[in-house]
């Protein structure tokens, strides 16, 4: 009988946990040595589509508050979905699911659990870090997506070997074309037919949520960069409530020209396609999907030296790194791969093969499955690890997701 595994996400909005969560869900399924489920506690958002793919019911367990009664007979429910179901082993791949994962995996008596930590900045309350320590507390293991954010969890206390780290993985063939596309054809799909005269594009990937991502340093390293390199246009792949602030921001230094906003971008393949650098500007990350995906498409990279992105990037052969908020050395670097074409490409090569070799989706279900097979062949069902759970307001962390 194949051992029954449970992926328990946020919701299905765009959001790199959420794409990792479903990606690693259907490498899972489809490697067929498991019976997996899939639950969220949030059942909306525009990755929805997706995950019903991936399995034929997908229960959710809506909160509003940790506090209320509708906490505890979501709690309720899902221990009953637990034991329903027979379930061997949680994996959680957030805060709030670590929480809600994690308590409810205790005591329906799941005998594997793995919770999930993907950032470095964990800037939370004091109330929320003693819930994230007993999240972690109830957990057999805690999966890490960088080395930064293993040191981060160490230095917070977390028995390090408890602690199993895994890279986020691509699916290589989700960034190539079809078939082979032009630059003028990808430019078309993308709606930018009007941007041909443009001759070099630097991209950025990222949501325009969260201050964390920084656009304001990318808007003022494309200034510097223009200075430089006239005929360059950026573009802006996200979307987000902070978007109109950007777009004044771009306007305030006199980029409307040259920059565009693709909101979110489906056609992943046709925007690197037409990209000659590619850029992330972000304050802190634990390890980004971006940086990965801008690499396995053969892209140089130009990214702040944040979380795990040193991890990824090695300095010189596949990008460069720089300090957060350096957005002069930021311009610099990206106009050093805009004036010498070769190397850019050269890195670009370097970066697809060191993707391939290291931080496939094949090698996140390799890593995966090696964990999950370790704590399923140990697993037992423990009487006294944690005592009681004490579950914390969600209402009001609501605004901290990412």
């Amino acid at each position: 009988m194949k051992p029954r595994i449970l992926q328990l996400v946020d919701s299905f909005n765009e959001g790199g946990s959420e794409r990792q969560a479903l990606q690693l869900t259907r490498l899972l399924r489809d490697s067929g040595r498991y019976e997996v489920f899939l639950a969220t506690l949030n059942p909306e958002g525009i990755l929805r589509a997706d995950a019903e793919t991936l399995a034929y019911e997908i229960p959710s367990f809506p909160l509003n508050s940790f506090y209320d009664r509708n906490a505890g007979v979501q709690l309720s429910n899902f221990v009953r979905y637990l034991r329903t179901k027979k379930i061997d082993l949680i994996h959680s791949h957030d805060f709030y699911t670590n929480v809600f994962g994690m308590t409810a995996g205790f005591l329906a008596g799941v005998g594997a659990r793995i919770a999930s930590r993907r950032e470095t900045n964990c800037m939370r309350s004091r109330g929320q870090l003693f819930i994230q320590r007993m999240a972690y507390s109830l957990a057999d293991q805690i999966i890490a997506n960088s080395e930064a954010v293993r040191s981060k969890l160490v230095d917070e206390g977390i028995n390090e070997k408890r602690i199993a780290v895994i890279h986020n993985g691509i699916d290589m063939t989700r960034l190539e074309p079809d078939v082979p596309t032009s630059r003028e054809e990808s430019l078309r799909v993308l709606g930018l037919e009007k941007a041909t005269s443009w001759r070099v594009f630097i991209t950025i990937v990222a949501n325009m949520r969260h201050e964390v991502k920084d656009y304001r340093m990318f808007l003022r390293a494309a200034q510097l960069v223009k200075a430089t390199v006239p005929d360059v246009g950026f573009l802006l792949a996200g979307e987000g409530q902070l978007r109109s602030s950007i777009e004044e921001f771009a306007t305030r230094l006199d980029l409307t020209a040259s920059v565009f906003f693709l909101g979110r971008c489906q056609r992943l393949s046709d925007l690197l396609n037409v990209s000659d650098v590619c850029v992330l500007s972000s304050k802190a990350e634990g390890f980004s999907n971006s940086i990965l995906e801008y690499m396995a498409a053969g892209r140089p990279v130009v990214a702040t030296d944040v979380g795990g992105a040193k991890e990824a990037i090695v300095e010189g052969e596949t990008g460069y790194l720089v300090d957060s908020g350096d957005y002069a050395s930021m311009a610099q670097r990206v106009v050093s791969l805009l004036l010498e074409p070769e190397k850019a490409r050269a890195m670009g090569e370097k970066g697809n093969r060191r993707v391939e070799r290291k931080f496939s989706s094949r090698a996140l279900l390799q890593n995966t499955e090696t964990l999950y097979n370790s704590l399923l062949a140990n697993r037992v069902v423990s009487a006294d690890s944690a005592g009681p759970m004490f579950l914390a307001d969600r209402t009001a962390m609501d605004q901290e997701r990412s």
